[in-house]
């Protein structure tokens, strides 16, 4: 046992941590008989049993570490967790034992909301994507401070995304992210991390209209000048990332990264799900409303990744995310300009091994050309 009271890891064979690997795969098919809300549930009870335990220390993967300096952070590696499978924060320690180089948890919005009416999330197994229409369902911003105080990993690097409550009028969207900023920023004073404001979930009525010209535009003066007073009454100025949609016109795309760099945004976040359906036709839930993620995904968010990139010329950093299945997607992210990835519902289908898989291809790499 070490001194905190768990297993020692370092005395445990490599194939022991390989074994818990496996063990998702065998697991993997009980736990898509289940309801998909219910098997979230289920996954990250027993996940957090194992982590009382010690176990989740056996899931870190053998792999150098491979430090990026991005938005003025130090990350351990480039491999993150989207946001959306930790609503309220209260996993973080135990998916750190994953081996991400950062975690990113929300949405969270002001105030306590359900979300929308289940059924709301669904698996499309043939094409590996998930359709969900979730709504931005969380405990608010009181439980989820609380939750973020109390966990323990400093290793990794921790992303607080926020957004608006559902029945805040668009008009007053500021309002509601100008409040998440406030309450939030202050968890980043003793620890790395970032801000991510999402303007792009599918799910809320109306919230990718502050993707517009005049909106965006209003939304990030309202936020650049909070950061600005934050960073004056704390004496820390916290990095702010803006998560966008794959589903803007080619056109739009200069416009908002123009923006983003303007009002002194450190990174853009590239992408949220989409709403349309390429690649999906045809297969069961495939027109279920909400946005689609996984593996048909892939291909427009790299395009996105590459467009913004090839437009800010290193202005700021594009941080990947949409379709990463393997650790070969996690490369092509890296090589349409990404100077990050997050992983999302290749979790749900590979389960841990995949931050390993991703954290190896890309390491080696730059090992390569390093050469």
């Amino acid at each position: 046992m070490d001194t905190a009271g768990g297993l020692n890891t370092e005395r445990v064979p490599a194939a022991g941590r390989r074994a818990l690997t496996v063990l998702y795969d065998l697991a993997r098919p009980f736990i898509f008989t289940l309801d998909p809300e219910t098997a979230h549930h289920v996954a990250f009870s027993n996940l957090d049993r194992a982590h009382a335990l010690g176990l989740t220390r056996l899931l870190r993967p053998h792999v150098a570490d491979d430090p990026v300096e991005v938005m003025g952070l130090t990350f351990p590696n480039p491999v993150g967790l989207a946001a959306g499978l930790d609503k309220n924060a209260e996993h973080i320690d135990a998916l750190a034992d994953f081996g991400f180089g950062f975690i990113e948890v929300g949405t969270v919005t002001p105030r306590p909301q359900p979300g929308n009416p289940a059924p709301r999330l669904f698996r499309l197994q043939p094409a590996r994507a998930l359709i969900n229409r979730m709504g931005f369902n969380n405990e608010g911003l009181d439980r989820f401070v609380a939750n973020v105080k109390a966990s323990r990993s400093r290793g990794v690097v921790l992303g607080l995304n926020i957004g608006k409550n559902a029945d805040t009028p668009i008009d007053k969207a500021l309002d509601d992210y100008l409040i998440g900023l406030r309450r939030v920023y202050p968890l980043l004073l003793d620890r790395p991390g970032y801000v991510a404001v999402n303007i792009s979930s599918p799910n809320t009525k109306n919230l990718r209209s502050l993707q517009g010209g005049a909106e965006l535009k209003a939304l990030l003066g309202g936020l650049r000048k909070a950061r600005r007073e934050l960073a004056d009454r704390h004496g820390k100025r916290v990095p702010l990332a803006v998560k966008i949609a794959p589903d803007l016109d080619d056109a739009d795309l200069p416009r908002i990264a123009d923006a983003l760099a303007a009002h002194g945004i450190d990174a853009v976040i590239a992408t949220n799900t989409t709403i349309t359906r390429d690649g999906v036709a045809g297969l069961p839930h495939a027109e279920e409303t909400g946005g689609l993620s996984g593996a048909p995904l892939a291909a427009r968010s790299t395009e996105v990744v590459r467009q913004l990139a090839q437009h800010l010329k290193g202005a700021l950093p594009v941080i990947g995310v949409g379709g990463i299945m393997s650790g070969d997607d996690a490369l092509a992210k890296i090589a349409a300009g990404a100077a990050l990835v997050q992983l999302y519902t290749g979790i749900i289908y590979r389960g841990p091994a995949l931050v390993g898989e991703c954290r190896r291809a890309i390491l080696r790499q730059r090992q390569r050309a390093a050469r």
